[in-house]
């Protein structure tokens, strides 16, 4: 029985993917939520700008109390390096061999340092947007990225992953420009490597943390567009090495959108963007994440 239902969530993942392919994000009314109701949205792989100015459409609709509590699944087409917030754009990311790659370029609205974010064949990537009220009261920013994290956790585990979080970091230095060459609180391991990088930002009680779960990963791009990092696979880990396989997308949103249901006592209901969401996001990719000024850092 427990695996008809995988497949049957597994199915629906599959749909609701292609339900949207090549039509950009999903239009749809979302409908009023319970605090302990949630919107599951999962969206079709697309580019840098669109898919930061869908996760801040979201966290400014839930700062405004038009858009619910959400968990988000996607992916990214091009693969793409994304910036934190307040990262400069130097020679420690090869811009000019991510031209020649065809990787895409962004700046996150998060902190924290660059990621490359690989096509969902090697990465999948969450978001979560919410208010501390959504989550029984885990009101500041460690008691957000430890509600989070222990999800993830459980679905990692869930997939047979020997992972763990890490509470307590080592000692830190200067933040390193390549995320995954450190392990920040409340992030998660495998093995002692990094399997999951995260980042957050918030207005008030009202947050958006998003991150990366590496499923495989593409060494030798790695290696071209993180130039100064000098091995970034000595900090890092994936599915694929810690499971023997390599994961598919929808296998690990399904194992993920379970644990947030299991662990934090959710109902996840899938819906899509409403109308007012989906012309923020549109507005937010000519204003700000499409743009050099943005991507620079001079906005």
């Amino acid at each position: 029985m427990a695996a008809e239902r995988r497949a049957r969530r597994e199915a629906r993942y599959h749909s609701r993917r292609n339900f949207s392919r090549g039509s950009g994000p999903v239009s749809l009314v979302v409908l009023c939520m319970t605090v302990r109701e949630w919107r599951l949205l999962v969206t079709e792989s697309t580019d840098g700008a669109t898919n930061m100015a869908i996760d801040e459409a979201l966290w400014r609709g839930r700062q405004a109390g038009t858009s619910p509590p959400t968990v988000r699944f996607f992916g990214w087409d091009p693969p793409t390096v994304s910036l934190g917030y307040g990262q400069p754009l130097d020679d420690s990311v090869d811009v000019a061999a991510c031209r020649r790659l065809g990787v895409g370029l962004v700046r996150r609205p998060t902190g924290g340092s660059a990621i490359y974010h690989d096509g969902p064949e090697r990465e999948l990537t969450y978001s979560v947007l919410a208010d501390g009220t959504d989550l029984g009261g885990a009101g500041d920013l460690l008691e957000t990225y430890r509600w989070i994290a222990v999800a993830l956790l459980r679905g990692l585990r869930g997939l047979g992953a020997a992972a763990e979080i890490v509470a307590v970091p080592e000692a830190e230095g200067p933040t390193p420009a390549f995320c995954f060459a450190r392990t920040g609180r409340y992030e998660i391991e495998i093995g002692g490597k990094k399997v999951v990088g995260s980042a957050q930002r918030r207005q008030g009680t009202c947050f958006l943390q998003h991150g990366a779960v590496i499923l495989g990963v593409d060494e030798p791009r790695l290696r071209t567009v993180f130039p100064t990092t000098r091995d970034p696979l000595a900090t890092m880990t994936t599915l694929e090495a810690a499971l023997g396989h390599r994961p598919k997308f929808e296998e690990v949103a399904v194992a993920l959108e379970r644990a947030f249901e299991e662990e934090h006592g959710l109902t996840l209901r899938p819906g899509g963007l409403s109308p007012e969401e989906t012309a923020r996001v549109a507005a937010l990719v000519a204003e700000k994440y499409g743009t050099e000024a943005w991507l620079a850092g001079t906005a």
